[in-house]
């Protein structure tokens, strides 16, 4: 089994920030960069007022940032010198045959730094966005690759997209990440323009930025192909019953999806294991069907580009006829986590949406914990996707919440027209059924367009 490569994480504490936040919000970096696939040797905190604007940390933090990867721990001045790197050949490569790179300019700069086997850590990662300057000095200071919180996550989900369109979304958000931090190869060389090579023409970054705008342009057109697809297949079932799982990442939504469905959807103890919305109907299947949609999970500093890419996926808790929101309430942090998700769900306009809120994972909660949440939200259902009991519970509650949206319906079937009973139990909810002397009387629930349906087709 191959070593894995180690990270060391940076963090500053800015005005407005407690301690406990502070911690908090390193902690969830350790577990993004831990899913990235790298462990997590250390950690450099610092208490400011901003962030440095040259390398984030002041002088004697940042020799001490150095010291786990046997970095100088100072910005050299001037200039980098730039090379044009095996890694910057393949990246132009990939931008010309379609893919989306998987290096970015920062590779290109030749670093003093300690030889390999002595360095601690391989990558630094900053729980912070960063300026390309900012990245780029923290680079030459410490002589290894150096990422932002909103590289990792695009980063996850480059790696954990598998369908066609998450795929899209996810290349589109990481090409627009990219794209600032792209730099120049060096030679300040420009491609002659105009009619008989004049004018001052293209400099090769600005090739390289519009080779990247091109293919940002191809993949929207695809996406939007993807999109209608998807638009008319939810339209098929707008007259259906919808529960949507939405929540913080890892917050327990696919272990719930597979307890309600018995659904064999991915369940890892890890964040973003779900980018693609996956549809099951409810098990036991029950009569109007409720279909269950898992959505991608919701983190603090969810880049915009990815909440905008993911906006097709998103919409599946737009048109649902009720959210579920899952939290962790093992967590002590749920109640930030249960902020972002609200916040989120504002931004496409699914905060009207019926909600109820599932504190799930409740069975890591002692009995007291129970007591204090149970007061704090009352409403709220406390439960655990492992136990079976409590899943039931869910279950019950949500076609009791559905319960007052059918409707209801008596319907006479003379014996000549029996046959039809197999369609009326198959789609709706038979309350009441009596078998008389004329024929067969029945009060029915169900989904009004299907009541209307069989109505109809009875009077035909």
């Amino acid at each position: 089994m191959a070593e894995r490569e180690r990270a060391v994480l940076v963090g500053v504490q800015l005005p407005g920030m407690d301690a406990a936040e502070h911690e908090a919000s390193m902690a969830e970096l350790g577990r993004l960069v831990h899913t990235l696939g790298y462990d997590v040797v250390g950690e450099v905190t610092q208490r400011r007022d901003r962030l440095a604007p040259s390398s984030v940390l002041g002088e004697g933090k940042l020799v001490e940032l150095a010291s786990w990867s046997g970095g100088r721990g100072v910005v050299p001045m001037g200039p980098p010198r730039r090379v044009v790197t095996k890694a910057r050949e393949k990246w132009e490569a990939e931008i010309d045959d379609g893919p989306a790179p998987d290096a970015i300019a920062e590779e290109d700069e030749e670093v003093e730094s300690a030889p390999r086997e002595s360095r601690r850590a391989d990558l630094v990662v900053v729980d912070h966005e960063l300026s390309p300057s900012q990245a780029r000095n923290l680079g030459r200071a410490t002589g290894i690759e150096v990422l932002d919180r909103t590289g990792v996550i695009v980063e996850i989900f480059h790696r954990h997209a598998q369908s066609r369109e998450a795929r899209l979304q996810v290349e589109i958000a990481r090409l627009n990440y990219l794209v600032p931090r792209m730099r120049a190869t060096g030679g300040g060389d420009r491609q002659r323009g105009g009619i008989g090579g004049k004018g001052a023409g293209e400099s090769a970054l600005e090739l390289d930025r519009r080779k990247v705008r091109d293919r940002v342009a191809q993949l929207r057109g695809e996406l939007a192909a993807i999109e209608s697809e998807q638009t008319t297949r939810r339209a098929r079932r707008t007259d259906q019953l919808r529960v949507a799982l939405v929540g913080y990442t890892n917050a327990g939504k696919s272990s719930l999806m597979r307890a309600l469905t018995g659904s064999d959807v991915l369940v890892a103890d890890k964040l973003f294991a779900t980018l693609d919305t996956t549809v099951r109907a409810l098990h036991p299947e029950s009569v109007p069907r409720v279909l269950v949609s898992d959505t991608v999970g919701f983190i603090k500093k969810l880049p915009h580009d990815l909440v905008a890419s993911f906006r097709s996926t998103l919409d599946e808790a737009l048109e649902a006829s009720l959210l579920l929101l899952v939290v962790d309430a093992s967590d002590p942090t749920f109640r930030q986590q249960l902020a972002v998700t609200q916040e989120v769900l504002g931004e496409i306009g699914a905060d009207e949406v019926p909600a109820q809120l599932v504190l799930n994972k409740i069975d890591r909660v002692d009995p007291e914990g129970r007591e204090i949440l149970r007061a704090e939200f009352p409403t709220a259902l406390q439960l655990s996707a492992k136990d079976r009991g409590d899943v039931a519970r869910l279950r019950e509650h949500i076609l009791r919440t559905f319960d007052g949206a059918l409707a209801e319906a008596e319907l006479f079937l003379p014996w000549e027209n029996a046959g039809l009973l197999g369609d009326v139990h198959a789609h709706t909810r038979v309350v009441e059924e009596r078998h008389e002397g004329d024929g067969i009387h029945l009060k029915i629930k169900g989904r009004p367009a299907e009541v209307a349906r069989i109505l109809a087709k009875h009077r035909g």
